[in-house]
């Protein structure tokens, strides 16, 4: 599939029923569009099932929640929507997209307690996310933005509004050359990636940020699992800015990521060394199986 979003052949699940790919509109006075009321899952099928799909799906209904709505969906129809949206795509590998929000209704002002939640799921062939960078290492900048406090948004959401950031960041360091951005926390804390956490290797043990203030991610987790499993040590804490010249591996880790590793963040350069490409390997071989 290929071509602007909203111009390709398919079939996207909407509020109960599939519809045509080019008829899964919204109306422009859409609240979400207005006031980034809505909450996302990015997922990936791998030979035909969704990695994790019920997490994703639990995600989801606490996002909203997190947000102040509720889906009118449960986390079984949730799920069953996605199989039948996947079927339909006919791809076994594919990256699928749930998205819910509020919509067009009787409220037009910050309050939309009295618009209907709406929930839609899309699937679609997504590559690599960095392109090149799982053999050589992603390129990152530095950005000037920085993951905000928990006392001024719900930061465990995964939730629009809180990725215009992301997206600012992301165009910025693209500019520059580079495949993403790092960005700091509120403290000045390392946090993670525009779409993505971050890890470190040093002296053969991880260390990676807190998420106190940003999303907890199921890749991150998942790989945290597995580096366990090998009886790798994992700190799991705040990291300093001063700190980065001391790593020698870098990776990051998401749905669409999946384990990247990173050879340069700003002046500081890391190996694409052979724990970065064993956790990348293990990770391969866990989503397929």
């Amino acid at each position: 599939m290929a071509g602007a979003y909203n111009d390709r052949d398919g079939q996207i699940w909407m509020d109960g029923q599939m519809t045509p790919w080019r008829e899964a509109n919204v109306h422009i006075l859409t609240h979400a569009m207005h006031y980034a009321s809505s909450v996302f899952e990015g997922e990936r099928a791998y030979n035909g099932k969704i990695f994790k799909s019920r997490a994703h799906s639990e995600r989801l209904k606490r996002s909203a929640q997190m947000i102040d709505f509720e889906i009118p969906w449960t986390v079984d129809e949730i799920e069953a929507a996605k199989v039948e949206v996947l079927a339909k795509s006919g791809l076994k590998d594919a990256y699928v997209r749930a998205i819910a929000w509020r919509g067009a209704g009787e409220d037009m002002g910050v309050a939309s307690a009295r618009n209907p939640v709406r929930l839609a799921i899309a699937a679609w062939e997504w590559g690599a996310y960095y392109g090149d960078a799982k053999m050589k290492g992603a390129k990152l900048d530095i950005s000037k933005w920085k993951r905000p406090s928990p006392e001024t948004i719900p930061s465990h959401a995964k939730a629009a509004g809180l990725y215009m950031i992301c997206t600012m960041s992301k165009h910025a360091a693209e500019a520059k050359g580079c495949s993403d951005a790092m960005m700091f926390d509120y403290r000045g804390y390392v946090a993670e990636a525009t779409g993505a956490n971050i890890f470190f290797v040093k002296d053969g043990e991880v260390h990676t940020p807190d998420p106190d203030c940003f999303l907890n991610g199921i890749t991150r987790q998942t790989v945290i699992g597995i580096l366990k499993d090998r009886q790798i040590k994992v700190h799991e804490r705040h990291i300093m800015p001063e700190e980065l010249e001391g790593f020698e591996q870098c990776w990051l880790t998401g749905t669409a990521a999946e384990v990247t590793p990173v050879g340069k963040i700003g002046d500081y350069n890391f190996d694409v060394g052979s724990l970065t490409r064993e956790i990348s390997d293990s990770y391969e071989k866990l989503v397929r199986t």
